[in-house]
């Protein structure tokens, strides 16, 4: 009996080294794929705050700023919107605020996205990472959504052949489709994974073979209007993010910023100090993906 008694011990503490090993091989997995970042930044603030309320995974949120007069924060960032667009274009720096503590991983940004911008099947702008921590039952998730960083230093345009992608006056960098000839050097450049090529799938290849009427319709990209088509660009370019240009253009909201039910992304003008994106980065809790490599992202995340 007694050595019964040590095997049973013996092995509960191997399977519990083996789940820790796990656990911490997971999230050394996600940190280094998705944001290196995020190991360096959420971890210890998570662990800091955890160690305060005895809780496991559990930090102190800094609140978010008051709404001016109690204005819900879309309100606010369209009247903030229609302020930068009264500007000359190189007098706008848009960003983004995405608040990681928010983010309920429901994937309504990434679906907004794909109908808003007609995409195909193997072409995402905005997915929304998973990462699942912590040991059974005490288990959680860790949501960050991706979109391209617009990069004030992206990596992505010294190595395009033809200049198809470049960096707008406004900060966005953007791919012309008619330059582009798909070869992908930007791809490799981006350390943010954070562009898809069009190989010319549609989601009819797998239900039965007919294009369907959704994707007929034009991508209103760029204001281009453009249709899918075999031969034709977008098929066989690189595509991205772009902010929603074409909806920033006519006074709306990017199609992410706007579907979030979680309200945990915020755009706007990062040139105007009254903006609602302003007064988020300047929150001691911001933190952005690879700063290290000196991208200068226009991405921030609330931690």
């Amino acid at each position: 009996m007694p050595q019964l008694k040590e095997s049973v011990l013996d092995a509960l503490k191997t399977e519990e080294s083996r789940r820790a090993f796990l656990a911490k091989f997971a999230s050394a997995v996600f940190a280094g794929l998705v944001a290196p970042a995020v190991a360096g930044e959420v971890a210890p603030v998570q662990a800091a705050a955890a160690e305060q309320s005895g809780l496991t995974d559990e930090f102190d949120a800094t609140q978010l700023p008051e709404a001016v007069e109690g204005e819900h924060p879309i309100k606010r960032m369209m009247a903030d919107l229609r302020r930068a667009l009264q500007k000359p274009m190189e007098q706008r720096r848009w960003g983004m605020v995405i608040d990681l503590r928010k983010c309920t991983g429901c994937n309504g940004c990434n679906v907004a996205c794909i109908t808003e911008n007609k995409l195909p099947p193997g072409v995402t702008y905005r997915p929304v990472m998973t990462e699942t921590h912590g040991t059974y039952p005490n288990v959680a998730r860790r949501f960050i959504p991706r979109p391209c960083m617009q990069c004030d230093n992206p990596p992505c345009t010294p190595v395009c052949p033809v200049n198809a992608t470049w960096k707008r006056s406004d900060g966005i960098v953007v791919v012309d489709y008619d330059k582009c000839i798909g070869c992908r050097y930007c791809i490799t450049a981006c350390p943010y994974a954070a562009r898809s090529f069009d190989s010319g799938y549609f989601y009819g290849d797998f239900e039965g073979g007919e294009r369907q009427p959704y994707e007929l319709l034009p991508s209103p990209e760029y204001g281009e209007n453009r249709v899918r088509a075999e031969e034709g660009s977008p098929i066989g370019n690189v595509r991205k993010c772009h902010f929603c240009i074409h909806r920033i253009e006519r006074g709306e909201l990017p199609a992410c910023t706007l579907s979030c039910m979680g309200r945990a992304t915020y755009f706007g003008d990062l040139n105007d100090s009254k903006s609602l994106v302003s007064e988020l980065i300047g929150q001691p809790n911001v933190m952005r993906l690879r700063e290290e490599m000196g991208t200068e992202p226009k991405v921030f995340y609330l931690v």
